[in-house]
């Protein structure tokens, strides 16, 4: 049993075709309200939130003490679905210990990583089943669902590494993906010129 304090060895297992994790410790649920100035269609997504506060995303976790030599993994669900021409996505975070990686595998649908330093270097990696993307220390990400079923990954990253989502909060990331003439395209947020 894992109380906080002492851990012992455990399995999970996944379960792809409902999208969830064996005895999951956490279940977190992101919607659309969760997701206020990070759509740069704002029209969009003020009509969205008139209509139906959406579930954009959702996250499993098996959770262990965060403390430094732990992994905390789980799954992470990202709908289908697009706010004006921007795809569904997470909000996205910088780690709280800045130089901390994460692993992230997907396992079903399509999508794209967006990533970015605080100093505006940026990549974007995409995603598809079987294909494992490696996220460095210093680099804030977020998973983009490009496809029209759920992108499923699992994700692996040090116990104590916490989250900061406060330094992407008000103008989103760089880059954001939408989809132009029936496929992804990124483009540079205009978010970042105001």
């Amino acid at each position: 049993m894992n109380d906080g304090l002492t851990i012992r060895p455990f399995t999970f297992s996944i379960d792809l075709e409902n999208c969830r994790i064996t005895d999951a410790d956490n279940h977190i649920k992101r919607n659309l309200a969760d997701m206020k100035n990070q759509y740069f269609y704002k029209e969009a997504y003020d009509k969205m939130m008139k209509e139906d506060n959406a579930l954009l995303y959702e996250v499993y976790e098996k959770l262990v003490p965060e403390k430094s030599g732990e992994l905390i993994q789980g799954l992470s669900i990202v709908h289908p679905g697009k706010v004006g021409k921007e795809y569904f996505m997470t909000k996205g975070h910088f780690h709280s210990i800045i130089d901390t990686a994460e692993l992230y595998l997907c396992l079903k649908g399509k999508g794209m990583m967006v990533m970015e330093t605080p100093e505006g270097e940026w990549a974007i990696e995409e995603m598809i089943p079987n294909k494992a993307v490696y996220v460095p220390g210093k680099w804030a990400h977020r998973s983009v669902n490009i496809s029209d079923t759920d992108l499923v990954t699992l994700f692996i990253y040090p116990a104590d590494a916490g989250h900061d989502y406060g330094t992407i909060k008000e103008k989103s990331f760089r880059k954001i993906v939408i989809e132009e003439n029936g496929k992804p395209a990124i483009m540079d947020n205009p978010m970042w010129n105001l």
